[in-house]
């Protein structure tokens, strides 16, 4: 493959992943929480920046909540246990809750919606149903990893004497026990961050540290959402 196909695959993928609405929202979050931890609460350009980027996001999450709902009336897998089911689907209706909430948080801020006090208390349920699906996920993460961490060891002893990394099943299940790991350490710091916006534990979770947070949260949803990368053709 010349240089000039390498430029054209390597820009395809960026074209890929910058028309998914999703990523473009998870840069904005970044943008967004980055101003937080420059500002730390003080007004000044950064926090105009973390106030208006917000406010743009919203637009992006507007109808989403029908994600969670479709998730959460989908049938789960038949092999996974009640109590990771319901917390699945407690996460579901949680995330859906606080998108469609969102949506009202967003016509109040913009002044569609006079009611100021009321938007206030709407934005604070919203980011309470965010904290307790993280939650949910962070539990249904730590579920998913001990399941995994089992058939793991099952497989270990199947092969034995055998290299287990050249055994394609336990490649698999190492790869996705490393996603599970990492959306379980996103989801716990994603819990901190709501309780940073909360503010409820204010002299622990300041405003930059809730930035902080936010950052390294939304870079690992861009991580996430990368396209896996074109294999190059043999000539």
């Amino acid at each position: 493959m010349s240089t000039l196909d390498a430029t054209r695959a390597e820009l395809a993928l960026l074209v890929l992943y910058l028309n998914k609405a999703e990523a473009r929202d998870k840069i904005c979050r970044a943008i967004q929480y980055g101003a937080k931890f420059v500002s730390d609460g003080q007004p000044g350009p950064a926090q105009n920046v973390d106030k208006t980027t917000s406010l743009a996001r919203k637009v992006f999450r507007l109808l989403k909540f029908v994600n969670g709902l479709h998730s959460l009336i989908s049938p789960a897998p038949k092999d996974a246990p009640i109590h990771l089911t319901l917390l699945g689907k407690s996460k579901d209706a949680l995330g859906a809750m606080f998108l469609f909430l969102d949506q009202f948080v967003w016509l109040g801020r913009t002044g569609i919606y006079q009611n100021k006090e009321r938007t206030e208390l709407i934005a604070r349920l919203s980011t309470y149903c965010w904290l307790g699906s993280t939650i949910c996920t962070s539990l249904v993460e730590l579920g998913e990893l001990g399941r995994l961490s089992e058939s793991m060891k099952k497989l270990e002893a199947e092969l034995k004497n055998k290299n287990k990394y050249e055994n394609e099943q336990y490649r698999a299940k190492l790869k996705k026990s490393n996603e599970r790991t990492v959306a379980l350490v996103k989801a716990g710091l994603d819990s901190l961050v709501a309780i940073g916006l909360l503010q409820l534990a204010p002299n622990t979770l300041t405003p930059r540290v809730t930035g902080g947070l936010g950052f390294i949260t939304s870079l690992i949803t861009c991580y996430q959402l990368l396209p896996p990368p074109v294999k190059p053709k043999s000539t």
